[in-house]
């Protein structure tokens, strides 16, 4: 300890023996996995220490630590990570007994009010609504320039609200920074779909989340494939939808979305500047997502999630992979993380959806199993054998079929799908095929209610069922031999 006291001190330049006269310090061990160290900030020569840069050097001196004496490395930063607590907050919220400081808390309202916000206004209605109190501060011209918020109970020694700057919750929850998200959203948008956006209003849960998956899926194109700044707006809109989808998620799955968004937070901002405008798309689904509303944790709400977190996850760990790229070190291990998170909040919101496909599989005929088989093998000679070693393979079986009974051809189709991103990250490719196919080909996400197709006879009456349906202004046969008859 009293060697790494030495370097430590001398890395911050309180005391460098190479520099000759140093200040005075002291170190104190209290516990058996940290020291404290106390100096005086004047040189014994009278002069003052050169303290410019010290923390980078001191944390360049702690990384070297790590290494020489095989502790768990940290991370370098970048200079973009939101502030982290106090000591002085830390203490104060224990105190209290809350489990997160009133920073932290702060952060994360402030965090799900910019979620698809497209105004000034509607950004602070939903800090309003959301129980915080408000300062705005203006200019001589009234122009907005920023805000402060506090929470209502977090009070000083003289029991006025302690009030945090949206630069001091994170770096991009400034309001010239929040604004520039909406910014973008205004550029370029036919009046038309503003109007259809006006007249349908928010939808249902389950569209929400199924319009995510869509636009989630052209995200991770974006960030493959985009150039840096559009790829960084994607990637800062992405913490949106986390955001959004935890808020409104059902009680099984919101701790681990909590969890991921939370920790992709620090995976939202790098010193790469997005370029606004381009993200329109998610955080449109981001605000579909608030707008319709909390989502049940069954039925079409429950396997719609399910879709959403699986393209979500895709899309984290193309995050993960675009900040490791760039040496975005914090950032590529907070997406990582948060990778970690949509793992297991997937788990739990697929298993009944999943269940149900998985029985609809195995009571399929044997002869159209075998013909399913076939099919795999020509459309994914490749992957075909994995695939039918998966236990999900029945869901897939299922799925197949149900899309050959809405019209399509299934073999294109299970091509084209497994064509559109790598499937190496996926703990399960069956899994991955069936929300593709089940989003692309229009099928329900929740096949509870679906009935059996189970022969190639039952194709063709869905197929016609569906038909008679997609014309209902048109007149058949049978009705009008029944209307007359009546």
């Amino acid at each position: 300890w009293g060697d790494v006291a030495r370097r430590m001190v001398a890395a911050a330049g309180i005391d460098n023996p190479e520099e000759g006269a140093g200040c005075r310090w002291a170190a104190v061990r209290h516990a058996d996995d940290h020291i404290h160290i106390v100096a005086t900030l004047v040189r014994e020569d009278g002069y003052k220490p050169d303290l410019d840069n010290d923390a980078n050097r001191v944390q360049a001196q702690a990384r070297a630590l790590e290494a020489e004496l095989g502790l768990r490395r940290l991370n370098k930063g970048d200079g973009t990570a939101a502030k982290r607590p106090t000591s002085a907050e830390r203490h104060k919220a224990k105190r209290q007994g809350r489990e997160r400081t009133a920073r932290e808390e702060l952060r994360e309202t402030v965090r799900r009010a910019v979620s698809g916000a497209r105004s000034d206004e509607e950004f602070f209605d939903r800090l309003a609504a959301a129980g915080l109190l408000i300062r705005k501060r203006a200019a001589p011209s009234g122009d907005l320039l920023g805000y402060k918020v506090a929470l209502p109970d977090d009070v000083n020694k003289d029991g006025e609200p302690v009030f945090y700057p949206g630069a001091r919750l994170a770096p991009d929850l400034s309001l010239p920074r929040i604004r520039e998200r909406w910014s973008g959203d205004a550029q370029d948008v036919p009046a038309a779909r503003r109007e259809e956006a006006i007249r349908t209003g928010p939808g249902s849960p389950a569209s929400a989340r199924r319009g995510t998956a869509s636009a989630v899926c052209q995200a991770v194109i974006v960030v493959d494939h985009g150039e840096d700044g559009i790829a960084a707006a994607h990637i800062s809109a992405a913490g949106e939808v986390l955001d959004a989808l935890a808020k409104t998620s059902a009680a099984h799955t919101r701790r681990e979305l909590h969890d991921a968004a939370t920790a992709f937070e620090r995976a939202s901002r790098s010193h790469v500047r997005a370029v606004r405008g381009h993200d329109r798309a998610l955080r449109q689904a981001a605000r579909d997502l608030v707008q319709g509303g909390p989502a049940l944790g069954r039925g079409e709400d429950g396997a719609t999630t399910a879709m959403a977190i699986d393209m979500l996850f895709f899309l984290i760990t193309a995050t993960a992979h675009w900040h490791a790229r760039k040496g975005h070190a914090q950032q590529a291990e907070a997406a990582a993380r948060a990778a970690e998170h949509l793992r297991a909040a997937y788990r739990a919101a697929s298993a009944q959806p999943l269940g149900v496909l998985y029985q609809r599989g195995r009571r399929l005929s044997r002869p159209m199993l075998q013909r399913q088989t076939v099919l795999l093998r020509d459309a994914l000679p490749e992957l075909a054998e994995q695939i039918l070693a998966e236990p999900g393979w029945y869901a897939l079986a299922a799925t197949i079929a149900e899309a050959e009974a809405a019209g399509h051809a299934p073999a294109a189709l299970l091509s084209e799908v497994a064509a559109r991103r790598e499937l190496g990250t996926a703990d399960s490719v069956s899994d991955v095929l069936v929300w593709r196919m089940r989003r692309t080909a229009d099928l329900p996400a929740d096949a509870s209610q679906l009935p059996e197709t189970s022969a190639a006879g039952n194709r063709s009456v869905t197929r016609g069922m569906a038909a008679r349906r997609s014309a209902p202004g048109r007149r058949h046969s049978g009705e009008e031999t029944s209307r007359q008859t009546r």
